[in-house]
């Protein structure tokens, strides 16, 4: 036989809170602009002395996630692919070395996106990248980018 007990403390948990109709997505969170990043010429700067990877963080650490221009994204874009694509072979494993994870998955992101608008010998270098980051952060990388809601 259960035992009669007068506590009714399991009572206190909203349940309505979990219930599907109530779920609030996250788009219509306010945007944080990230515009502390460095200007096209500041990051042309930098792949001109050879620092790569200083240069690709600088892009992945002002990339406009859940920005709604696409203007400002496809200028985000055109400026990594311009990172990616100058940066040796031999140089790629080190320069993703350098990122955090938060860093790699946006990289992922905009590897995947250059695969969608290939460029005359991008896919090459994009296959490379794709390789050395997959690597680098495994396949946690892949599942976060492709269930990701927030795109580049």
């Amino acid at each position: 036989m259960s035992k009669n007990t007068s506590s009714n403390k399991f009572r206190t948990i909203d349940v309505d809170q979990y219930n599907e109709d109530n779920f609030k997505d996250d788009d219509n969170a306010v945007v944080q602009d990230k515009k502390g990043g460095l200007s096209a010429s500041e990051i042309e700067a930098l792949i001109q002395k050879g620092n790569n990877g200083e240069a690709l963080k600088a892009v992945l650490s002002s990339a406009p996630i859940g920005n709604k221009n696409q203007a400002e994204k496809d200028a985000a874009l055109a400026l990594v692919l311009r990172v990616l694509l100058s940066t040796k072979s031999n140089q790629v494993e080190e320069c993703v070395k350098q990122l955090d994870n938060d860093q790699k998955d946006i990289l992922m992101k905009y590897i995947y996106w250059g695969f969608e608008q290939p460029s005359e010998g991008s896919s090459a270098q994009l296959l490379v990248w794709h390789e050395k980051t997959f690597a680098v952060a495994g396949n946690g990388c892949i599942v976060r980018v492709l269930t990701d809601r927030k795109q580049v």
